[in-house]
């Protein structure tokens, strides 16, 4: 299968797939997002379901986890199975570009995984994209998706989980991966302070503040690690060590390096002091 179109399906199979390559014809670079060093992948807790808008439409032709779901946006016209000849057969050499919109419900058990405090906000995370995006969508938003034939976007959603006053967060799990956030086994708050108080006006002083929560994660596989906080952390603690982060404010991405660990399917645990 060429690689354009191995993407394309393997991207729809992040629940469930097989390798079938011919000896010594594999795409490496493709396959270290589906397999982590120790040969383990990162399995998600349900099969996959289409969404509901599509489950009696032909998409050929008309045109979960614990933390967070996965929604696939594919644009396969111009081609489909035909029951007669029983094979693919092309009945639209130049079909046109899809346009969709995606919301954080398009992920059906979403509210179950959020909890009963959830107020609908939510961020998605682009895989495909460029600059791998991160958005953050307010409560009923929906993010509008062209895409050209062949072409597909995969987003994680997460829910949006406030914390603390003023203080929201959402894992997102391995940035570089097809399924990221199946590295994400655990996630939990503990509320800590509140932040120092200026006692001549009442306000808090920001640049020495305290911390007010803390996120723990326990998390499985190595790289690039993604998560959103609406403020940028205070520390971050990999298996009791210090470790160093990256945090972008527009978009509030937090990033941070797993390295390979030494035992096969080996948990970590992260804290994130904010």
């Amino acid at each position: 299968m060429q690689f354009p179109l191995l993407k394309l399906k393997l991207s729809s199979r992040l629940i469930l797939f097989a390798l079938s390559d011919k000896p010594g014809h594999h795409n490496f670079e493709l396959l270290h997002k589906l397999v982590l060093p120790d040969g383990s992948i990162l399995r998600a807790q349900l099969p996959g379901r289409p969404t509901r808008d599509c489950l009696f439409c032909d998409p050929a032709r008309d045109g979960t986890r614990s933390c967070s779901g996965v929604v696939g946006v594919f644009n396969c016209q111009g081609a489909g199975w035909c029951k007669l000849a029983k094979k693919t057969r092309v009945h639209d050499a130049a079909p046109g570009t899809l346009t969709v919109a995606v919301t954080a419900t398009d992920v059906d058990t979403i509210a179950q995984l959020a909890g009963p405090d959830w107020d609908g906000q939510a961020v998605l995370y682009a895989f495909k994209s460029g600059l791998r995006e991160l958005i953050r969508l307010p409560k009923g938003a929906a993010l509008p998706v062209t895409l050209k034939v062949l072409e597909y976007e995969v987003f994680h959603v997460c829910p949006l989980k406030n914390i603390a006053p003023n203080i929201s967060f959402a894992p997102i799990g391995l940035l570089d991966m097809f399924n990221a956030g199946g590295a994400v086994e655990h996630f939990g708050v503990q509320v800590t302070s509140a932040d120092p108080v200026d006692g001549d006006n009442g306000n808090a002083i920001g640049e020495n503040r305290g911390s007010k929560a803390r996120v723990v994660l326990r998390l499985r596989g190595c790289g690039r690690l993604g998560a959103y906080s609406s403020q940028r952390p205070l520390k971050c603690t990999l298996d009791s060590s210090d470790v160093e982060f990256g945090y972008e404010e527009e978009t509030g991405l937090l990033t941070i390096n797993l390295p390979v660990p030494e035992k096969e399917m080996y948990k970590w645990s992260l804290e994130i002091q904010v």
